[in-house]
């Protein structure tokens, strides 16, 4: 614990301490994002796309998508869009309903999700299942508290742990 000028042998307070957990949460979701684009190429949204891909049989709508994933369908287009431009998807209308489009997996897709390292978010998930109900509550409490301090708490996002935009790209 660092002493500074003009400061008592205190420990941080507790508002250092709190910065200091976001920040390491940052730091945390960046070097995954970096690891994921450095092995695979993709965005931790773009692998989640193909991941729900692979998960529905190689197919869904892109509405099914967005709202599996809480984002605007416009926000999954352009996911879809880069996954297509990488023949890991294809996109492909419906036989039953021509007005609708179904994005379809691809072998080159379907290695991506195998190759991809651990997603962050399944680490957090894991742990966070393994929680008791009560400490469950209370974090998702805190979380969406800290995301209304920083006015974030009606922002578009995915369960997606990354930093930036979601339609970033690499």
């Amino acid at each position: 614990m660092a002493v500074w000028e003009g400061m008592t042998d205190q420990p941080r307070d507790r508002t250092d301490e709190s910065l200091i957990a976001l920040r390491r949460i940052l730091r945390a979701t960046e070097l995954y994002s970096r690891n994921l684009a450095q092995a695979s190429g993709l965005t931790p949204a773009q692998l989640r796309v193909l991941q729900l891909l692979a998960r529905n049989g190689g197919s869904a709508t892109p509405k099914a998508l967005a709202e599996t994933m809480g984002v605007a369908q416009a926000t999954v287009t352009t996911l879809v869009d880069k996954i297509v431009s990488r023949g890991m998807a294809t996109r492909m209308r419906s036989e039953t309903d021509r007005r609708q489009t179904n994005v379809i997996l691809e072998e080159a897709g379907r290695e991506a999700v195998k190759a991809a390292p651990d997603a962050l978010q399944q680490r957090y998930v894991r742990a966070f299942e393994q929680l008791k109900d009560w400490e469950q509550m209370q974090l998702l409490a805190s979380l969406e508290r800290v995301a209304a301090m920083l006015d974030a708490d009606e922002m578009d996002a995915a369960p997606v742990l990354t930093t930036g935009e979601i339609k970033s790209t690499p």
